[in-house]
C-alpha cells in the first residue's frame, strides 16, 4: 500500500519541490497552502504521514499540531515539522506539542525523504497484532490501542512506540541512548532532550485519570518501566 502524505505550506516553489521528489519515491502527495484548509483535509481524509509548516496563514503550524493530536481520529498520525527556526526551545516547543520529528529549512529532499521514510518505518512495526500488558496498563498493536484500567490512554505514534518498549522489558532500566536507538532509529539524528520530552508527554498520558506514576527515573542512568515506581 502506497504511504499517503498530506503537505500543509504555504510557499508555493517549495510545495512543488516537495511534491516532485516525494512521488519520484513512490509516495502519494496531497498539498494545501492554507492552515485552517490543512486541518480539514487531515480530519476529513486522514493521511499516513503530515508534513506540517511552523508558519502558516490563518493558523499556525503550532496550533495545528495541537488540535491534531487532540482528536481521537488524528492523534496518532505521524507529523513531521518543517520550520526555519533553529533555536532549540524552538524545536522542543514543537515536539511539547505533538510533532514527531521536525526538519530545519533549508532543507535537501534527501534528507526530507531520509526522515519521512525512518518515521514511517518506526509506525509501521507497531501494528503487528501483539498484545502487551503490565500494572493495568494493555497495549494492543494491532488496534493500535492503550488502556490503563480499562479507561483508553490516547498516545501519539512516538509515546506508543515508547510504551511498547517499556512493556516488552519492564523493570529495566534504559539510557536515553538506549531508547534513541530501539524508538527513533539508528539512522535518524535525535537531540537526547528529545526523550525526556516524549518520556513526560506518556507519563502525563498514562497518569490522566489520576494513576500513580509508573515510568522511574533513574538518576544519570535513564528510564524504567516499573509498577513499584517513587521518583
Amino acid at each position: 500500500m502506497t504511504p499517503r502524505v498530506l503537505l500543509i505550506e504555504d510557499d508555493e516553489n517549495l510545495t512543488e519541490l516537495v511534491t516532485y521528489n516525494l512521488q519520484r519515491e513512490g509516495l502519494e502527495i496531497a498539498s494545501v497552502g492554507d492552515g485552517e484548509e490543512g486541518l480539514l483535509v487531515a480530519q476529513e481524509t486522514p493521511p499516513d504521514l503530515i508534513l506540517l509548516d511552523w508558519m502558516l496563514p490563518n493558523l499556525s503550524g503550532i496550533e495545528i499540531c495541537r488540535r491534531l493530536r487532540r482528536s481521537k481520529e488524528t492523534a496518532n498520525i505521524p507529523i513531521i515539522m518543517l520550520t526555519a527556526r533553529t533555536e532549540e526551545d524552538d524545536r522542543i516547543r514543537g515536539l511539547d506539542t505533538g510533532a514527531d520529528d521536525y526538519v530545519t529549512k533549508p532543507f535537501s529532499p534527501r534528507e526530507l525523504t531520509s526522515r519521512i521514510n525512518a518515521v514511517l518505518r518506526r509506525v509501521r512495526p507497531a501494528l503487528s497484532g501483539k498484545t502487551l500488558e503490565y500494572a493495568g496498563v494493555i497495549l494492543d498493536s494491532s488496534a493500535h490501542k492503550v488502556t490503563r484500567g480499562g479507561k483508553p490512554v490516547h498516545l501519539g505514534p512516538t509515546e506508543f512506540r515508547l510504551l511498547r518498549h517499556f512493556l516488552e522489558n519492564p523493570g529495566r532500566v534504559f539510557s536515553r541512548e538506549q531508547l534513541l536507538d530501539a524508538v527513533w532509529g539508528h539512522d535518524v539524528y535525535v537531540e537526547l532532550r528529545t526523550v525526556d520530552v516524549h518520556i513526560r508527554r506518556l507519563r502525563k498520558a498514562l497518569n490522566e485519570h489520576g494513576d500513580h506514576d509508573i515510568i522511574r527515573t533513574v538518576r544519570s542512568a535513564g528510564y524504567a518501566l516499573d509498577a513499584e515506581v517513587i521518583n
